[in-house]
């Protein structure tokens, strides 16, 4: 069965094309895109100010592998993967919003010296970077952040800190800003592109073999995400799952 729009958790998972969500995203003109980890959606539950900033998205993408296999499995539902890494790699490669402002959240001065040129390489005109600091994971705020938004007035705003983090954070700007402007929260999706992070390319994204590639890229990290995305499937049977 072929769904356009899943609600999991009431969290709208889209089965778009990367043009009809941007066609969606822009037509709203103001919100913010989601593509949680199946780790970080095992966990939600767990974190109500998480699931809530998830619920209040204005679209989420499938960037789980593993939850689009026990989708097909346990529910019948066959959706298409549109990861955070292959949604970004649409992002760059289209012209349209190149001349836009654009405006980059980033963990740390390294990565965020390597995006901007990542970014530059591709002809993104009208860059703004910020260093996010250490967000308190209950009250996700930054008062300097809304501020600079206020003051720059980004069309888009990219996001590339934590899963279960940059949710809120999202919510926090598109609930707080005067800015109209779309917000894509991709964690580490750049660091694919900048060699932040693991070397994952189209051919293992699409085979959804994105997660043994990091794992053996970093296991320290990525075995207790794999293994805690396991729990996913108990949330599977929860009555309000699909309601």
């Amino acid at each position: 069965m072929k769904n356009k729009i899943i609600k999991f958790y009431n969290i709208k998972f889209y089965n778009y094309s990367f043009l009809e969500l941007i066609d969606k995203l822009v037509k709203k003109k103001k919100g913010y895109l989601v593509a949680p980890a199946a780790s970080s959606l095992s966990q939600i539950t767990s974190d109500k100010e998480h699931m809530i900033a998830l619920q209040k998205s204005t679209v989420a993408i499938f960037d789980s592998g593993f939850f689009c296999f026990i989708l097909l499995l346990l529910r019948g539902i066959r959706v298409k993967k549109n990861s955070g890494f292959f949604f970004l790699k649409k992002f760059i490669n289209y012209d349209l919003v190149k001349k836009e402002k654009l405006l980059c959240i980033d963990p740390n001065k390294i990565d965020s010296l390597l995006n901007k040129k990542f970014l530059k390489k591709n002809k993104f005109t009208k860059l703004t970077f910020y260093i996010a600091p250490t967000y308190s994971s209950k009250n996700v705020k930054d008062l300097k952040l809304l501020q600079l938004i206020n003051l720059y007035k980004p069309k888009y705003v990219l996001i590339n800190i934590g899963g279960g983090t940059q949710e809120k954070l999202a919510f926090f700007i598109n609930k707080n800003s005067k800015n109209n402007q779309i917000i894509f929260c991709l964690g580490a999706a750049i660091g694919f592109f900048t060699g932040q992070q693991a070397p994952i390319n189209t051919f293992f994204d699409k085979i959804y073999l994105g997660w043994l590639v990091r794992v053996l890229f970093n296991p320290v990290v990525f075995i207790p995400r794999v293994l805690k995305s396991l729990y996913l499937v108990k949330l599977f049977f929860a009555k309000r799952a699909f309601e």
